[in-house]
């Protein structure tokens, strides 16, 4: 599917959202922590380390998530995870690689939480959408790249916990699994998509009926 198409259905899935019925509650969630990459092999350089490391990148996530289905034991809510990595550092012993990319990445997912009505809730999250890489303008040791932006599409896995510290608010940690594409690095590897591992933490503002 073409990242056209997948905005657009992230779109349509946010209207549905939007209009559903009136005893839906929502909540806003802002969370932060590091992305973590695996490393990437580049086939055939003659060096005897010829992967690619990448960094832990500083990465934000927005999250709007509305609740569907279930008042007791279990709740099911429809969220649309944004999360951006701003600087997610690259490493390689030629000078072929930009230094570093920024990303974002949307992926509309149902959540379904357990012991919901009580103060501590575990979670579990899936879903799809798209993810845009850019680049840096600069090789790693200097010099300008040739690489450029590109879009992907993606698949979202995701578990945490909810733990309620006041009526409106709840602390969340979690862990989400981005299975994207590759970013465009101007040289090729051994995989044509990737792990984004997501670690953060963060707080829920959970709002009344609409």
């Amino acid at each position: 599917m073409s990242a056209k198409r997948l905005l657009i259905a992230a779109l349509v899935a946010v209207a549905m959202l939007a209009t559903s019925a009136l005893a839906q509650k929502n909540e806003l969630t802002g969370i932060i922590g590091r992305t973590f990459i695996s490393e990437q092999l580049v086939p055939n350089t003659g060096l005897a380390n010829s992967d690619i490391h990448f960094g832990k990148g500083l990465t934000f996530e927005v999250n709007y998530g509305r609740h569907f289905w279930g008042e007791g034991f279990t709740r099911v809510a429809f969220e649309v995870p944004v999360v951006f990595n701003l600087d997610e550092d690259i490493q390689f012993h030629q000078n072929l690689v930009p230094e570093s990319f920024r990303s974002y990445i949307v992926t509309p997912a149902v959540r379904a939480n357990v012991f919901a009505n009580t103060a501590v809730s575990p979670w579990a999250s899936v879903g799809g959408g798209f993810g845009h890489f850019s680049p840096s303008s600069s090789l790693v040791f200097g010099g300008s790249s040739p690489a450029k932006s590109n879009t992907t599409g993606v698949m979202q896995f995701g578990a945490g916990l909810d733990v309620r510290v006041l009526k409106s608010f709840s602390v969340r940690g979690e862990v989400r699994d981005f299975w994207s594409g590759t970013p465009n690095l101007n040289v090729v590897t051994e995989k044509s998509r990737q792990h984004n591992v997501f670690v953060g933490g963060g707080i829920i503002w959970h709002f009344g009926k609409i």
